[in-house]
């Protein structure tokens, strides 16, 4: 298996397309804006997009959702505590001045435990509301593309609409932190760390 990164939007989202190095089948991973610079690089890597993963539902993180299904013809997959944030109007608005585009509804419901199949690779969901009530993490060996659940010396949001810190702290101690110290995080937005170092270093994890 392998990743690649694109940063897309005014926001610096982090978009990854997570692929079976074997069969090139890939997941999209957070297309959050400028699907037009998504499009190139599965072309220059030879990928096959088979699905569109969404860690949750903010506009930042599925803002290129739409353009992305209808280039590929590919299911779009979103946690069900998230689906009201696609109808609300202060997302829709945002999104207008983010550049990005209402999302259609998913095609798939992903639920906590459930295996994604990418190829001969396979992607474990790690349900982790706190962020927003559906946030998810993905997880294979060595790798959690973490969302907005953890950052490298942060942690998401808790003041936003459906976000609770009380639940995004049990996440994060049960869910997340359990995981190995040397597991690569890989977050929505900013650099990438590692499970030990956010343990050893993370004001918000005391």
């Amino acid at each position: 298996m392998g990743y690649q990164l694109i940063i897309v939007g005014p926001l610096e989202t982090n978009c990854y397309l997570y692929f079976c190095e074997d069969t090139r089948a890939c997941a999209i991973i957070d297309p959050g804006a400028e699907a037009e610079r998504i499009f190139p690089l599965v072309t220059q890597l030879s990928l096959k997009p088979v699905i569109i993963l969404n860690t949750h539902g903010h506009v930042d993180h599925i803002g290129a959702n739409v353009e992305v299904k209808e280039r590929y013809r590919i299911q779009i997959a979103l946690h069900a505590a998230d689906l009201p944030m696609l109808e609300e109007s202060i997302q829709l608005e945002f999104g207008l001045m983010l550049g990005a585009k209402p999302s259609p509804p998913p095609d798939r419901l992903l639920a906590d435990g459930e295996e994604i199949k990418i190829g001969q690779t396979s992607l474990r969901v790690i349900h982790t509301p706190g962020h927003t009530p559906g946030s998810v993490c993905f997880y294979t060996e060595g790798i959690l593309f973490a969302g907005d659940t953890l950052f490298c010396g942060g942690v998401g949001r808790t003041d936003l609409p459906g976000g609770s810190w009380k639940q995004l702290a049990e996440s994060l101690r049960s869910r997340v932190l359990t995981l190995p110290d040397d597991t690569v995080v890989l977050p929505g937005h900013g650099p990438k760390t590692t499970i030990g170092e956010e343990k050893e270093s993370n004001p918000f994890l005391e």
